[in-house]
């Protein structure tokens, strides 16, 4: 994992953990929502998937304001 992918990795960790405890009742969207983790069609997770990965986290907290 190189110092890029670590970094989104952190703020995805980071942002899963602020919807756990400010937003609990968002949690359920979590496990509605399209993961980052490589499929068989794409196996390589990378960065442009793990950036959208973290604007639809951020996206779901918008919304719910």
């Amino acid at each position: 994992m190189n110092t890029e992918e670590k970094e989104w990795n952190d703020k995805i960790a980071q942002k899963t953990t602020e919807i756990q405890q400010k937003h609990p009742e968002l949690i359920k969207f979590l496990e509605e929502m399209p993961m980052t983790i490589p499929n068989k069609n794409n196996p390589e997770v990378t960065i442009r998937n793990l950036k959208k990965y973290y604007q639809s986290l951020c996206d779901l907290i918008d919304n719910k304001k």
